[in-house]
């Protein structure tokens, strides 16, 4: 295997150098061909001439000089020929060539005597032009050639002087485009960045009472939150030189060269103070040092060790206030993030109410809405949404208004663009068979169960119509903003998630039960595990166990000296508190299906019948249901 490996390794290397030589001979070749074809234009032999077809002798051309029959005579020294012209003789017709001698005062003398026209007009000056042509020919293209050759080698020794520059894009006045009035929904972290516009514009506000100019503020936040939006609103607020880079860009596969960008890109911003650098997505090159397994990357240590040096260090820096943008803060280094570096870290987070309210109107400026459409129901349907995704929710509602030819944006795109947004593409509908009948049994069964449970998010919708890989779909939308959820609110979640299952097993028998919870049992199993180890929220008492912390390549050095948290009797007493909370919560979905069979058969038939029934109309149906089964009770009690 070996020998045929080497072998077949070296028949490319064979197969390139003859191609290598066939172009070298094509080339000669061509080389030979200009030779000769320029000696032809250059060179026209004089036996040719000779023996052209009208042709007169010396002394025929005497004579008829004598008998007045020639009117014209063009004399060509170096070629030793006359050009005559004849009486009676067509204008373009061929002039008669005659060879003459070196000497010829003979026919000089008698072609004045007779009045005869006489011309002399040298070949050589012809011949010389068409050389020269010929010669340019040649030189130019191998002038041009050379040239090319000098302008490669040029570009390639400056591209080595400037590898280790900053490739910062640089504005002396950002015109971003983005003002603070573009920016919306983070209003707490617009008040903290105007601060740093007011530094840069009125520095002797602060100067005036002891304060200092930050050195930089970093922008924390999930990803669509509005960070390097911000950063651009501050450039084009400031209005003063601005620096923008990623953090990926300092790093090459060559060691120092991203500590010789840091350098060029402070060495340019102190010429500028004072100036703001932009670095986005920071942790790129700003991870924990030492992190890596076998000693790290080397060179963006390096580059890391050489920003913490420029940010703060012995020579300092004035004027220059950097922002930097991650969403990952946890694996920054901690020299990175300690005051003098780093003094402020500004949380992007995701909006609330108001705020989605505020960015929907910021997107919706440049959109043709329906008058019928209300930002604020929009903004109520959207929890959780970020400012990215809700550019994105009004851009999917505008492209199916212009599919559906419509003039306005109504409520209508917008309830189909929340759905592809957060379930996908839609999908084909559902043909009426057993298959459909068993889909609406789970998502009757999730809602029901939703809708029946005390702390349970309110339903929103629930569809037969698939999207993306789910074949149907069972929407909760929480009433308010809850950054902490209660103990009876998972549970409640665990309920409802277990009421798909449930339902085909009530409805079909444990023979028939699908793969289709596949996703909701993976829930509900880490809702159950993370209540006994990280919430506390079991018999085994208010106990963290397990470290959220332990992925080993995402920055944390620890991982070696990590040992098991717990024995492997707590593992036990863990895996038994969870199946306890996930079959207490099966016996109550379990429960609740079966009292309210009825309930269930009625909403799952006119599901199949409008393929998607809204929020509304299911809570006021099982509210319904409801009071009338307790009104029955009551009558039969009585």
């Amino acid at each position: 295997m070996i020998g045929k490996k080497a072998l077949i390794g070296q028949q490319p290397a064979s197969a390139n150098a003859s191609s290598d030589k066939l172009k070298k001979r094509r080339l000669w070749h061509l080389a030979a061909s200009w030779l000769i074809f320029q000696s032809m234009l250059v060179g026209t032999p004089a036996l040719a001439q000779r023996e052209a077809p009208n042709s007169l002798s010396y002394g025929e051309l005497l004579q008829n000089i004598d008998q007045g029959n020639v009117t014209r005579i063009e004399l060509d020294p170096a070629q030793q020929t006359a050009k005559v012209q004849l009486k009676g003789q067509k204008p373009d017709a061929p002039l008669q060539e005659v060879l003459l001698l070196e000497q010829n005062p003979e026919l000089i003398e008698k072609a004045r005597a007779n009045n005869v026209e006489l011309e002399v007009n040298s070949s050589a000056e012809g011949r010389a032009a068409i050389g020269l042509l010929a010669n340019l020919l040649w030189i130019v293209p191998l002038m041009a050639l050379m040239l090319l050759f000098l302008r490669r080698s040029s570009n390639s020794s400056s591209q080595a002087l400037n590898f280790g520059k900053s490739k910062a894009r640089f504005q002396m006045e950002a015109k971003t485009g983005m003002t603070f009035s573009d920016v919306a929904g983070i209003e707490e972290a617009k008040e903290e960045l105007q601060e740093v516009v007011t530094f840069l514009k009125q520095p002797e506000r602060f100067t005036a009472v002891g304060a200092r100019i930050p050195r930089g503020v970093l922008l924390v936040g999930p990803p669509g939150t509005g960070k390097t939006l911000l950063a651009k609103a501050i450039a084009g607020e400031a209005g003063v030189p601005f620096f923008s880079i990623s953090g990926s860009e300092f790093v090459e596969m060559f060691v120092g060269v991203g500590a010789s960008r840091v350098r060029d890109l402070f060495k340019k911003a102190k010429e500028n103070a004072p100036c703001l650098i932009f670095i986005d997505e920071i942790d790129a090159v700003g991870r924990q040092r030492g992190a890596g397994i076998g000693g790290g990357n080397d060179e963006r240590e390096q580059t890391l060790n050489q920003l913490l040096t420029e940010m703060d260090g012995f020579e300092g820096n004035s004027g220059i206030i950097i922002i930097a943008a991650t969403n990952r803060p946890d694996v920054l280094d901690a020299a990175l993030l300690r005051p003098g570096r780093f003094d402020r870290q500004v949380i992007v987070d995701a909006p609330d109410l108001k705020g989605r309210q505020e960015i929907l109107k910021v997107h919706a400026r440049n959109k043709k809405l329906d008058p019928s459409v209300s930002l604020e129901a929009i903004a109520r349907r959207t929890p959780g949404f970020t400012g990215a995704d809700l550019a994105n929710l009004l851009n999917e509602a505008a492209i199916l208004t212009a599919r559906r030819r419509k003039d306005a944006i109504t409520l209508l795109e917008i309830d189909d663009a929340v759905d592809r947004v957060v379930a996908g593409m839609e999908g084909t509908p559902l043909v009426d068979s057993k298959s459909k009948r068993l889909i609406a049994y789970h998502e009757v069964g999730h809602a029901l169960i939703g809708t029946l449970v005390k702390d349970h998010d309110p339903v929103q919708k629930v569809t037969l119509v698939p999207r993306g890989q789910a074949r149907g779909l069972t929407w909760f939308t929480p009433n308010e903003e809850q950054g902490l959820i209660s103990r009876a609110q998972i549970l409640a979640r665990i309920t409802s998630a277990l009421g798909g299952r449930v339902a085909e097993e009530t409805v079909f028998g444990t023979a028939e039960v699908t793969t289709g919870a596949s996703q909701d049992l993976q829930q509900i199993t880490n809702l159950a595990r993370q209540m006994v180890t990280k919430f506390g929220m079991s018999e085994l008492g208010p106990l963290s166990l397990e470290n959220q912390n332990n992925e080993v390549f995402l920055g944390r050095g620890d991982w070696m000296t990590r040992s098991a948290e717990y024995s492997e009797e707590i593992a036990a007493q863990i895996d038994a508190q969870v199946r306890k909370i996930i079959y207490h919560c099966y016996q109550q979905a379990l429960q609740l299906l079966k009292e309210n069979r009825v309930l269930m058969d009625y909403l799952v038939d006119l599901l199949i019948d409008q393929e998607t029934i809204e929020g509304e109309q299911f809570r006021q149906l099982v509210a319904e249901y409801t009071q009338s089964s307790e009104q029955q009770t009551m009558a039969v009690s009585r």
